[in-house]
Order: C-alpha cells, then structure tokens, then sequence
C-alpha cells in the first residue's frame, strides 16, 4: 500500500526540503515582522516629537499596531508547524 502511493518509508518523517522550507517561511515572517516594527516604532517616535499633546493616542496606536504585527509573524510560526508536523503525503487524494 505504502509502495503503491510512493510513500516508502516516508511516514512521519520530514524531509530536509521541508525542514528548509518550514525554516525559509518563519526567517521570511521574523525579518519582515521586524523591518516592520522598525519602521512603526520609528514613525511614533517621530509622531510623538512633533505633537506632544498627542502622544497618548499615538502610543495606543502603536502599541495596538506592534501587537498586529507580533500576530502575524506567531501566525506563520503556526503555519510553519502545521506544514511540519501534519503529513500532507499521508492521504494523496487530497
């Protein structure tokens, strides 16, 4: 059965093309996830010394903005561990 569907001994096992894969999604996710942040804390900063007065709205917002951002780059962690640990080849009629 195992032969049959080109599966072999490949059963609960990764390979390194899928380990890479899995470590190229969650690089790309941390390194666009931190320019990112950079770029908002930058901007709030910069925001903050022009108007003062509004400083605790800007903070919010970014502090709100920041808190996006981390969800997205723990979201591609997930991902990333969903593609790794669930074997997609175990079932080849999906």
């Amino acid at each position: 059965m195992l032969a049959a569907s080109g599966l072999g001994g490949r059963v609960g096992q990764a390979s390194a093309t899928e380990v890479a894969a899995g470590g190229a999604v969650i690089a790309l996710a941390v390194i666009a996830g931190a320019i990112c942040q950079a770029k908002a804390i930058s901007a709030g900063c910069e925001g903050i010394s022009r108007n003062p007065g509004g400083a605790p709205h800007i903070r919010f917002l970014l502090v709100f903005g920041l808190v996006l951002i981390e969800t997205l780059v723990i979201y591609a962690l997930l991902i990333t561990i969903i593609i790794l640990m669930v074997q997609w080849n175990k079932y080849p009629g999906i």
